[in-house]
């Protein structure tokens, strides 16, 4: 299993469109992909609700986890996306 931790810096946090991104790019991976709020709540990835539930804003930290053959591959990309949302 992989993961990594990042901080949102984007002012409007993650919202629908770029949580839309995630999603589209989660579903790429064979691996299992997981997001973890810092308040200990984890979801999947590859669900844009229950992305959207973890009220993601500015100033939060969240851990991206994959489990599979391409887990540090994913991990790598989903953190990078996350650490560079766009409004």
């Amino acid at each position: 299993m992989a993961n990594k931790t990042v901080e949102i810096t984007n002012e409007t946090g993650l919202h629908t469109r770029p949580g839309n991104e995630f999603v589209s790019l989660a579903k790429t991976f064979s691996s299992q992909i997981e997001v973890e709020n810092q308040d200990g709540k984890r979801v999947k990835g590859t669900s844009l609700l229950k992305l959207l539930s973890l009220g993601i804003k500015k100033g939060t930290k969240v851990t991206v986890y994959a489990e599979g053959e391409d887990a540090e591959q994913a991990v790598e990309q989903l953190a990078n996306l996350l650490e560079n949302l766009k409004d």
